[in-house]
């Protein structure tokens, strides 16, 4: 059921759904979108991530694409000749793992498409082929798209697996290897055993990064033929280390690995077998069997014990851990609690005499302290091991320790060097001398798409593109460095990634893509292969793939493409008339795609979430860096935050997932729309809710049914609308100059949530505020100032809400398209600073008076208003300019001043209590309202306040009641109290009788 589709007043009728249909139609009919070089207009190039076909979007998956989208029709209206385009991304490995599940009857993938997404049974039947997954799912998303009101050219439109994208992805890669950046050889990677393919973000459940962590194994000899290997990542602290945890409950194995017998848990050996070791069970041995036993170290040539700790996992690194209870709070913990007569521990072990040994020293934690882990342990007064402050302890003093720590001088080898220099100088005696080795393991709990949980696997002969060459992480450092990023906070973890970023696997062996142009054995991967392809879409819609002849006038045949073409139209080399020879064009179509990409090229906005900056994002700026000359780097990327659902993610199994299409029929695209935008700042997470989604649908609604009530301005010439100048008149005309100038200021820097503020809820302040006014003087609101108020406001949110705009527009008369029309321009003479104070001191007064009223229980028959005396008012303007030009307050200070001016020293020495009260009131407006005072040459308070008198009347709700306003400075005037003496610049007195 469709809830509340129509919304109605007596004279006023919304039907959301056929505003959708009705402007969808003519933007595609009058293919308003569509987007060619345009000489005389300044380009703009904007690009979104495509999506990934494998299921229909939600609206989690809304924001980045509407936030994409407005930002596209915001340029439109600034007359950029704008292409905004779309693909689709069908390569990897999720799709084909979907139609795997499908085929094995997977209940829960079923049930999904079923009651979620209302998918029938029968084309769910025919997902068992994989392409028909992504076909049935690229034509749902792409309807979803429109119905949001997206202002895309569709005729740019492919898929990652069209033969002609193919061919321009091999290119690519021969250009990478022809540079030595893509190589051959080991490396680990994140990997699913099922389906045997390496695994990215995009072939896991949740789309999470696998993040690799790499440890160093430490071999204890154990009984002269046992090896005990203990996973560290502070391999330096080897000289700290006291005893060994083994856990008393867990089975532990002896293993063959390699020419060495291991003692480890069954999921460490199942590990390392990844890890290409030769692995092989012998044995079963118990953990309390090991408990009180020693080891030998052999980087020390000394014993140490084992001692039993239930922390110790099974699934983390080897299953054993070498304590180090001077640096590490757990370890120094787990031993203070052993010692205690409760601890169920106890009973294997019969005494417990270590002396934490003390390795490293930084300023927080010196040498002549106790050990650090035991300063911090006291410092956090930790209880036990299930203290939750034992975590941010040893956050807290490992980072300490990485950054600033120093060995100590007597420590063999590694003394007096940092920790960073003695970590890695360990880690290679360790290696070197065989000693010790290294394991990978995946940081994160990650599953395949097809529900495996994935593992680290030591790839040999694999293909890897190598974003650790020192030369290309330059040219990724120099394009990022001349690159707008938005937000700017986020610019740190592009750097960051950059920094990191090493060889990562570019090839699997299944799944749907291009082969790897040199060895057909492999698939290129999602992410390796959706790094430049914003190059393709200037070139996509004059390329056919294969279809029939009579399609193909005008067209490159994707079959007839080669590296030369590319080569040619991208990159401007070889010979023109040979490359329309080889490709089998004419030389004129040839120009014509060149020109297109030298016009377009490059991409001015690229547009992402922020999970997508530790791969796509820095591979967007790797690749082009390696492949593109300066002039065609990108020139801005924008990043945005996740949307939420009740402050959790969308996710199905906790049943907070709304389709978009759903959610689109019921409440109408725009409210959608806004309500993605409006509730959060960009980079922050949204929360979506319907109550926000019904709350910003009334308001749509509030403001079509009074641009309705108000409809004879629009029917009404411009020269027949009332036209007389009042002051509210140059106060909202000036208003709206703000509003322009705020708005666009706040879209130009992307604080959406800002400029939306200004649109739906400041303006209806002013609007209010100027009825108000008007109707207290019984003056026409016929007139051409709430004319231009709504036609401004109509702009200002056409980019935000393309439908509801476009119906407004086309209400009030106009027969062109609102997203065509021109963005509002400042019109700076009609800033009036003056009209500004004017209304805020009537505002003002309104409130005091109201406030005198109900505190005192008056109900007023006369009220007197005293505005300040001249001299005052020069008092108060030399206060402001000493506090704006010295930017001081000094009470003490400006007294010594100003009783020494002999302009103001009379009024300062009677009355120094009236100085520190203007002192006050000035610092008490802000910044702004400073500012434009001391623009302002004078300013006579009683017009604004004679001008009001009707107002307040109405405000009171006494049609009898006196109001008499006098300045301080009047001989004549009625002040029986003696209230006038009160006054102050903009802060007038009252008297009320």
């Amino acid at each position: 059921m469709v809830e509340n589709s129509v919304e109605k007043t007596p004279n006023v009728e919304l039907n959301w759904a056929r505003i959708g249909e009705k402007w969808r139609k003519r933007w595609a009919e009058d293919k308003i979108f569509e987007t060619d070089p345009e000489s005389h207009k300044k380009k703009y190039f904007l690009t979104v991530a495509y999506p990934y076909p494998n299921s229909p979007q939600h609206v989690g998956h809304g924001r980045t694409y509407t936030l994409a989208d407005v930002h596209a029709r915001y340029k439109r209206m600034n007359n950029y000749n704008v292409l905004f385009p779309m693909g689709f991304h069908y390569t990897g490995t999720p799709i084909v793992s979907m139609s795997q599940r499908i085929k094995s009857n997977d209940l829960e993938l079923i049930e999904t498409f079923q009651q979620i997404y209302k998918i029938p049974s029968e084309k769910i039947s025919s997902f068992k082929e994989p392409k028909r997954i992504a076909s049935f799912f690229h034509e749902e998303i792409k309807q979803g798209m429109n119905e949001m009101g997206y202002s895309i050219d569709w005729r740019r439109e492919f898929t990652t697996i069209d033969n002609g994208y193919s061919k321009f992805i091999s290119w690519q890669f021969r250009n990478l290897k022809k540079k030595g950046l893509i190589v051959q050889g080991s490396h680990p990677v994140g990997w699913c055993p099922q389906d045997q393919n390496p695994v990215s973000q995009h072939d896991t459940v949740g789309d999470i990064e696998p993040e690799l962590i790499e440890y160093v194994l430490v071999k204890f000899k154990f009984e002269e033929q046992y090896v005990i290997p203990t996973a560290t990542l502070r391999p330096e602290t080897i000289f700290g280390v006291t005893n060994l945890w083994i856990n008393p409950d867990i089975k532990y194995v002896i293993a063959q690995v390699n020419n060495e017998k291991w003692i480890i848990t069954k999921e460490a050996a199942r590990k390392l077998e990844f890890l290409n070791a030769s692995v092989s069970i012998i044995s079963d041995i118990d953990g309390s069997d090991l408990i009180g036993k020693s080891v030998f170290d052999e980087t020390r040539r000394q014993l140490i014990p084992m001692f039993p700790a239930s922390f110790v996992d099974p699934n983390n690194g080897t299953g054993i851990v070498m304590s180090v209870p001077a640096h590490s709070p757990y370890d120094y913990q787990a031993l203070v609690d052993l010692k205690k007569d409760d601890n169920t521990m106890r009973k294997f072990v019969i005494t417990v005499n270590i002396v934490p040994i003390k390795i490293i020293q930084t300023d927080a934690f010196p040498s002549n302290d106790s050990s650090p882990a035991e300063s911090i342990v006291t410092r956090y007064s930790i209880r036990d091991q299930n203290d939750p402050k034992l975590e941010e302890a040893t956050n807290k003093l490992y980072s300490e320790e990485f950054h600033n720590g120093v060995l100590l001088p007597n420590i063999d080898q590694i003394g007096n060097l940092s920790v960073i220099k003695a970590r890695e100088t360990i880690r290679e005696k360790i290696i070197d001398e065989e000693i010790g080795t290294t394991m990978y393991e995946l940081k994160n709990v990650v599953k395949c798409r097809c529900g495996t949980p994935c593992v680290v696997k030591l790839l040999t002969n694999q293909w890897f593109i190598n974003y650790g060459d020192d030369n290309w992480k330059k040219l990724a450092y120099e394009l990022i460095e001349n690159m707008e990023i938005l937000p700017e906070e986020i610019r740190q973890e592009f750097t960051n990634v950059i920094d990191w970023l090493k060889e990562r696997a570019c090839a699997r062996k299944s799944g749907l893509g291009t082969k790897l142009p040199w060895d057909n054995e492999w698939i290129i991967e999602s992410l390796a292969d959706s790094v430049i392809y914003m190059a393709y879409y200037l070139l996509s819609r004059h390329i056919s793939n294969n279809l029939e002849l009579k399609k193909n006038e005008g067209k490159v045949l994707a079959d007839n493409l080669n590296d030369s073409f590319f080569d040619y139209v991208l990159l401007g080399k070889n010979d023109r008339d040979l490359v329309a020879k080889d490709s089998k064009i004419s030389i004129q179509l040839l120009e014509k795609i060149r020109n297109e990409f030298l016009y377009f090229y490059p991409v001015d906005s690229r547009h992402s979430g922020r999970d997508l900056v530790p791969n796509h994002l820095a591979f967007f700026i790797f690749n082009h860096a390696a492949i593109f000359p300066k002039d065609k780097w990108p020139k801005q990327i924008v990043v945005n935050g996740s949307v939420l659902m009740g402050g959790k993610k969308m996710s199905k199994s906790l049943g907070n997932i709304i389709p978009l299409r759903k959610a689109i029929e019921e409440y109408g695209a725009d409210s959608i729309r806004l309500t993605m935008l409006a509730s959060s700042e960009i980079l922050q997470d949204s929360d979506f809710s319907i109550d926000l989604v019904k709350g910003i649908r009334s308001k749509l609604f509030e403001i079509y049914r009074t641009i309705s009530n108000n409809m004879n301005i629009f029917t009404t010439s411009q020269n027949s609308l009332d036209s007389d100048d009042d002051l509210e008149d140059d106060w909202i005309s000036s208003r709206l100059q703000h509003v322009i100038l705020e708005t666009t200021s706040a879209i130009d820097k992307f604080r959406i949530r800002e400029a939306l503020h200004n649109i739906l809820y400041l303006m209806d302040n002013d609007l209010q505020w100027y009825e108000k006014r008007k109707l207290a003087k019984n003056k026409s609101l016929s007139n051409k100032y709430l004319r231009e108020f709504f036609e401004t406001r109509i702009k200002l949110l056409s980019p935000f809400a393309p439908y509801f705009c476009e119906e407004i527009w086309e209400i009030m008369g106009n027969h062109s398209y609102i997203s065509l029309a021109r963005w509002p321009e400042i019109n700076q003479p009609r800033i009036s600073l003056i009209s500004e104070d004017n209304e805020r001191l009537i505002q003002g007064m309104i409130f005091d008076i109201q406030k005198i009223t109900k505190v005192t229980k008056i109900v007023p028959k006369r009220i007197l208003i005293y505005t300040a005396s001249t001299i005052k008012s020069k008092l108060y303007r030399k206060l402001l300019d000493r506090i704006q030009r010295q930017a001081t307050s000094n009470f003490g200070e400006i007294m010594k001043e100003f009783v020494n001016d002999n302009e103001v020293k009379d009024l300062v020495k009677r009355n120094p209590d009236l100085v520190k009260k203007m002192i006050d009131d000035i610092l008490s407006e802000s910044v702004e309202v400073r500012e434009r005072r001391m623009k302002i040459d004078s300013f006579d308070e009683l017009i604004p306040l004679q001008d009001g008198i009707s107002l307040l009347v109405n405000e009171i709700g006494n049609d009898h009641l006196e109001v008499n306003i006098y300045s301080e400075d009047n001989s004549d005037k009625y002040d029986p109290k003696q209230k006038s003496k009160f006054a102050r610049p903009f802060k007038p007195a009252i008297y009320i009788e």
